[in-house]
């Protein structure tokens, strides 16, 4: 996300690197939206309220948080990284070659996205959705396996193939996702600017560039869709129980036995979340970044 006041920087900033692991790692506090979004898109018949029902009885406030150690912290410091890092070169030279900040912010976050998916997220989202949707035996008495022996048994079973199932989903879900975030963040900062009566060089303040964000991150949930795919292409929550589920789930297989099994309004469960998520995401990864930047450039 290279900040409007510069464009056509010379020389790549490294220091981009640090700024998107740690904003990113501040965006796992929206793990309980992150949880919330995944059960409901895995069992696409519960409602809000069920939903909530069945991750409290997993360990209760606990619930909310599956997933989250190792592998939500482990995801987030490393996609958060690349993604900052590839994003703000990209959009960069966006703007140095005279792109307006809106197309600039589409094509750096579509680029960051799928340089994220497939350098770090395939083995950590694919994990952290086992987490949240596979069965927990402890109410049963059984002491359920470590997260770190669930890798292990699909590493074995499957192969680097079965802990990066879903990864082309990935990256197609991170690649409209951060291109929309950035792409309507910028374009919502642009429309403010000219709202307050300042030039495209002019700074907001920090309540409209939240208030920018919030409307990225918010319009970016339309590719819903992708991400129900993706939870579904990595979800323990059904096994084979499902004669009509794919045995082996591609992208499109796994679009039609969602659309033949719960029709369009499958395709969007677990949108409200996602939209709280998003807004989040957005704020801290767009906004914050950008004043982060601003401020290890100036200790530079």
């Amino acid at each position: 996300m290279g900040v409007a006041a510069e464009p056509g920087q010379k020389g790549i900033n490294w220091s981009n690197i640090a700024v998107g692991g740690i904003m990113n790692m501040v965006t796992t506090l929206g793990q309980p939206l992150e949880v919330i979004k995944t059960q409901m898109a895995a069992n696409r018949s519960q409602s809000m309220v069920q939903a909530l029902g069945s991750i409290w009885s997993r360990g209760g406030v606990s619930g909310f948080y599956q997933g989250l150690i190792p592998w939500a912290w482990i995801e987030a410091s490393t996609k958060g990284a690349v993604l900052i890092f590839a994003a703000a070169e990209v959009e960069s030279a966006s703007l140095g070659a005279g792109l307006n900040p809106g197309f600039a912010g589409l094509l750096g976050g579509m680029t960051g996205g799928i340089a994220q998916a497939y350098a770090t997220m395939g083995f950590t989202t694919c994990m952290k959705t086992v987490e949240i949707t596979r069965a927990k035996t402890a109410a049963t008495g059984v002491k359920p396996p470590s997260t770190w022996a669930v890798f292990g048994e699909i590493y074995k079973r499957e192969g680097l193939a079965g802990v990066n199932k879903g990864v082309n989903a990935v990256a197609i879900r991170q690649c409209t996702n951060w291109g929309s975030r950035m792409g309507f963040a910028r374009l919502a900062e642009s429309s403010i600017k000219k709202i307050r009566g300042k030039s495209e060089t002019d700074t907001l303040g920090a309540l409209d560039k939240i208030l920018a964000s919030s409307i990225g991150g918010a319009l970016a949930t339309w590719n819903q869709p992708i991400e129900v795919i993706r939870v579904e292409m990595q979800s323990m929550a059904k096994g084979t129980a499902n004669a009509n589920r794919p045995a082996k789930l591609t992208v499109m297989n796994t679009l039609k036995f969602i659309y033949q099994e719960n029709g369009i309004k499958g395709l969007y469960r677990g949108v409200t979340p996602r939209i709280g998520l998003g807004i989040w995401q957005t704020v801290c990864m767009v906004s914050f970044a950008d004043y982060v930047k601003i401020w290890v450039k100036g200790r530079q």
